[in-house]
């Protein structure tokens, strides 16, 4: 068995924001979208993340305080994002999401954003392996 890395797990070509995109892009390719995570870029650059909750902090639990029209996605990403690099093993980005408590890593190739890693991406994976340890498929057709 080879040992896996975040390449094989990840969300390839994520969505993505500019960083001088208006907060309510972000939310919206949210919403649209069912992420929680988007990964902000100047460019082609990676710069940072931006996530659901940051926004919800950022606007109070009203959603609305302050104008969200007057708001930039600088003014609520985090620019100390965990990111890792493609061939980087899942064991640790598993690891490190654990010990830092964060939902998310940022997957680059050469500093480019290649993925996302989520913990819904990281559920997905212990789903698959606790179903092919616990409830391999069989070829017989009694069997169920």
């Amino acid at each position: 068995m080879r040992e896996p890395h975040v390449k094989s797990v990840m969300t390839p070509f994520p969505y993505s924001v500019a960083l001088d995109a208006p907060l309510g892009e972000a939310r919206m390719l949210m919403l649209r979208h069912h992420v929680r995570h988007l990964p902000v870029v100047r460019g082609h650059d990676l710069v940072g993340i931006i996530t659901d909750r940051d926004i919800k902090l950022l606007l109070g639990p009203e959603l609305g305080s302050p104008d969200p029209s007057e708001l930039t996605v600088e003014d609520a990403y985090i620019d100390d994002c965990y990111s890792v690099d493609l061939d980087a093993r899942l064991i640790d980005v598993l690891t490190e999401m654990a010990s830092r408590h964060i939902g998310a890593a940022v997957v680059t190739k050469s500093g480019r954003l290649a993925g996302i890693f989520t913990s819904a991406d990281a559920c997905r994976v212990f789903a698959e392996h606790l179903a092919e340890q616990f409830y391999p498929p069989t070829d017989d057709p009694d069997a169920a």
